[in-house]
């Protein structure tokens, strides 16, 4: 294990080669393939997780309400059944399941994005700044209710702090439409 030590180590660049390959969109090609945490993406660079973990759901069909499919009234988001002869209730064979703690989630996994990060709500600047050392872990989502205007400021400054956005296109006019 000791051997395997010293090679991850050696994938690992120091701070002098980073600041001779440069910052941001300066990065050359060997830059970006010596940088584990980066990932050329487009038009700059997009910070990848630190550590992604295979998300498993043990169940992925919605648990549904009883008798939603027969009664046009009975919506099909979940109610517990509280019948006082209700078969569904009391657990009768051949009956859907009900949703109980064994479907839950593993905890290393829960409320994991699919790309790995996990997601904090930003409405200004401000927030953005909480994530600057914890961009491998979490990306930015932009509230609903901010402007277009704060929007671009919040894009424009996660781009430099490195923090991944994943919603930095919403709300955003083309030149043609303005």
């Amino acid at each position: 294990t000791n051997s395997q030590n010293r090679q991850t180590r050696g994938n690992q660049p120091d701070e002098a080669t980073i600041s001779r390959l440069g910052s941001g969109d300066a990065l050359s090609r060997e830059g970006r393939a010596l940088l584990p945490s980066l990932e050329a993406h487009g038009n700059g660079i997009m910070v990848t997780p630190l550590v992604k973990h295979k998300i498993v759901k043990k169940r992925t069909a919605k648990f549904k309400r009883f008798q939603s499919d027969r009664k046009v009234t009975v919506k099909e988001s979940w109610r517990k059944p509280r019948g006082i002869d209700g078969r569904f209730r009391r657990k009768f064979k051949g009956l859907p399941p009900h949703p109980n703690v064994g479907y839950g989630s593993n905890k290393k996994t829960k409320h994991l994005l699919p790309n790995g990060f996990y997601k904090f709500v930003v409405h200004n600047v401000a927030d953005l700044d909480l994530l600057m050392m914890h961009n491998r872990k979490y990306c930015a989502e932009v509230a609903h209710n901010v402007s277009t205007l704060n929007r671009k400021a919040i894009v424009e400054r996660a781009q430099q702090l490195n923090v991944n956005v994943i919603n930095k296109s919403a709300k955003l006019r083309s030149e043609e439409d303005e």
